[in-house]
Order: C-alpha cells, then structure tokens, then sequence
C-alpha cells in the first residue's frame, strides 16, 4: 500500500490496524471512483480560479485525470489494495505524473467533502435510474391494462370478494409505479446539493470558489453549510433507500399476487419460460424463481436502510463509522436496482389464462352489486346489505362479469378507469 496521506513521520503504521481501517474500501470506492475523478477536475478549476493553482498546472491536473478516467474505465488502472483508499490513488497517480501540482490537488478539501460528492453524484445517477425503471413499469401496465380487460376475481383476505378485471389490476400498479417515479424525481431534488468545499465540516481559510464547482458537477445548488454537509451524509442515503424500497414494496406485492396466480390451483398467469427455472429433483417442475426473488428484493434494501440508520447514532461532525455506509449502499441500491430493471419485459409477456380467471368467479361474488343496486332504489344499505348476504349466491344467478363490470362507474373502477388521466400524470414527471 502506498503511503497513507495521513501518515506522520513518528508513528508507525501496524499491518493489522491498516487491513481493519481500510476494510473494502479500496473496492467499494471502484464504484464511486469515476465521480471522485469528475469531482477533482471541478475542484482543479475552482482552486485555479483563486489562484491557488496556475492555469498550466491546472490544465495539466485536468489532463492527467482525464487520463486516469480513461484508464480506469479501459481496465489499463487498476483501484486495488496498493491504495487505502480512491481518494488516495488520485493524488498518488496526480503526484506520480506531475509532482508539485499533483500535491497541491488536496488543498482546501478533506477525504470527507471527497466522499460526499462522489456519493453524491453517484446517488444522482442511480434515482435516475430508478425513475427510468419505474417509468418503464408504469408505461407497460398502462400499455396492458389498455387493452380489452378480461374479468379476473378480486381479492380480500385471499378470499374471493367481487368480480374485478385485468385491466383493473394493471391500472392499480401503473398508478403505483407512477408514484414511484414522482418520489424518485423528488428525492433527486433533495440530494441535489453540491457538498464539495466544505471540508472536514468546518470549512477553511480560502475564499473556494463554491459556486462554481456547483455548476461544473450540475447541481442545482450549493450546500451551504459545512456542519449539514457532514449531517446529511446517510439521511440523504437513506432517502435514496427509501425510495427505492418503496418502489420495491409494490414489487413485492405484484410478485406476491404472480407468485399465487402462477400456482395450478389458480392457473390464472403463464409466465415467460426465462423467468422460470426447473428443478434439481423433479423433471416436471418449471418454478417461479425470479419472481420470488424479486419478492424478496425489499430485504436487501430494508437491510442496508437498517444498518445505515444504526450508524447514525453520533454527534455532529464526522465520524470514522460511516465508513460502513458504503457498503450497505452499495448493495441496497445495486440490487433494487436490478429486480425493477427486469419488471417491464416480465409483465409485458406474461399472459392471462381466461378459462380459468372466469372459472372462479361465483355467483356469491356478485352480492356486493347487489347490495348496491338496492342501495341505489332507495332501500337503505344495511338492509340490503343483510338481504344480500343471505340469499348470496342466488342473487348472482344469471349476471355476467361484463355486466357487473360494465356497472361499476366509480371513478377508477371497471368502466372508468380513468387510464388518461394515470397517463397524463406520466407524461408530465417526463416533461
């Protein structure tokens, strides 16, 4: 390993206490290292618009690491354990190639505000990605549920409830992941805050030029104190958790209802075949693996929120524990990210099984038209309530699910579903 740039002349640095402080952060920061380097040219330019660094030094610290991002992204630089950390190989490699002006790189900044920017325009990146998913998601069901509905049982309790369609069930996921694209969008807007110039958290003795690194990097605006740059960091991952784990808790419930849908006791969904894997054991089985993992996906994003917020139990200023954060992140986000990448395709190829779908709507089901109806004539709803919940499954006989859906003209429902209305609220988070 190189030289920790800490490191004093009168101390010595033991093996064992080096492997625990740097952890994985070597590797985790491979992540995040083109962003250090994007992050380092603005800081360049912001010194050499001080004066702290000469136009040719600058333009040669800019090409230098231009150079670095080009290896690094061709495989020809390597981020391994020579280095504590990324933050320590750029300066390594910036010293290396240009001597003075490489060492002057870190004046007025800290590995602390290095971190949160680099974080920081990686988290930008990844909530775009997320609205991008959930987008795509929101536009197949729209897509889906656009198309002749066929009628499907509705559910409560798992219990057959009431007569409902495919079209219904695609449109209530399609509002969900629209929702989902509108909180991505606003945390983006949250995080959205330069941190770069401020240091350990207490800034420092040179008028940095804030603005224009804010502008350089594409932030919306500056964070302006030191003391919050350092609070912020994990809640504004956390944020980005949150948001991503709310997108995957409707997830979870679309995977639930395929998971059951898919079983031969309903028979209601045939999924792609790459979306199914066979069996050890069994030569007759084809299972629904991906969709139980895409279930199971919030856990992973759940965790790394957990184990985020247990590190934030600390005063003001920074703290080695957030070291931890990367990690975490790292994994929810990469994850999250994966299973929503892979629902659009899923859910515009799988395919309903009519026969059985209406097979399994009784008469009994229709009671709540019924109820209804008499409500409408003037009897009052309790009372027809009660009647219909005693003669249940006759007063379905002869109905149809067309009729009882072609009925249901609540905004939202079975003959409103108000598909324009969904789409136009897209159409807008695109604008």
């Amino acid at each position: 390993m190189t030289q920790p740039l800490w490191q004093k002349s009168d101390v010595k640095i033991d093996a064992r206490i080096m492997r625990f402080l740097a952890g994985d952060d070597v590797l985790l920061d491979r992540e995040f290292f083109l962003h250090d380097i994007a992050a380092s040219k603005a800081h360049v330019e912001g010194l050499a618009n001080i004066g702290v660094v000469s136009a040719d030094e600058a333009a040669a610290l800019k090409r230098e690491l231009d150079a670095l991002a080009a290896d690094f992204a061709g495989g020809a630089f390597v981020l391994d354990d020579r280095y504590e950390d990324g933050h320590s190989a750029i300066e390594a490699r910036l010293t290396e190639r240009l001597g003075d002006a490489g060492r002057r790189v870190h004046t007025g900044r800290s590995r602390n505000d290095q971190i949160l920017v680099a974080t920081r325009l990686w988290l930008k990146d990844k909530l775009a990605e997320l609205q991008t998913h959930c987008r795509a998601i929101a536009q197949v069901c729209l897509e889906r549920a656009a198309q002749p509905a066929v009628p499907l049982p509705g559910y409560t309790h798992l219990q057959r409830a009431v007569v409902s369609s495919t079209a219904m069930w695609f449109a209530g996921f399609a509002e969900g992941f629209i929702d989902n694209t509108l909180r991505a969008r606003q945390v983006a807007e949250l995080i959205d805050a330069n941190p770069l110039g401020t240091a350990a958290g207490y800034g420092v003795n040179l008028k940095l030029d804030r603005e224009h690194t804010t502008r350089a990097l594409g932030f919306a605006r500056m964070q302006v104190s030191p003391v919050y740059a350092q609070l912020s960091r994990g809640k504004f991952e956390m944020a980005v958790l949150e948001a991503i784990g709310g997108a995957l808790l409707d997830l979870r419930r679309l995977a639930w209802d395929l998971s059951l849908f898919t079983t031969a006791e309903f028979g209601f969904v045939t999924l792609p075949a790459e979306y199914t894997t066979g069996s050890s054991i069994m030569p007759n089985k084809r299972n629904p693996d991906v969709v139980e993992l895409l279930r199971a996906s919030y856990a992973s994003v759940a965790a790394a929120r957990c184990e985020i917020e247990q590190l934030l139990s600390l005063p003001s200023g920074y703290q080695r524990d957030l070291q931890f954060s990367k990690g975490s992140l790292f994994h929810g986000v990469r994850h999250g990210l994966a299973a929503l990448e892979l629902v659009p395709d899923l859910l515009a190829r799988m395919r309903w099984n009519e026969a059985a779908m209406r097979a399994a709507i009784e008469p009994a089901m229709y009671a709540t038209d019924v109820a209804i109806e008499q409500a409408a004539a003037g009897v009052p709803f309790r009372d027809a309530y009660r009647a219909a919940a005693e003669a249940a499954g006759a007063a379905g006989q002869g109905r149809t699910p067309e009729a009882s859906l072609a009925a249901r003209v609540s905004p939202g429902a079975g003959n409103d579903l108000r598909l324009d209305a969904l789409r136009e609220r897209l159409d807008r988070l695109d604008a």
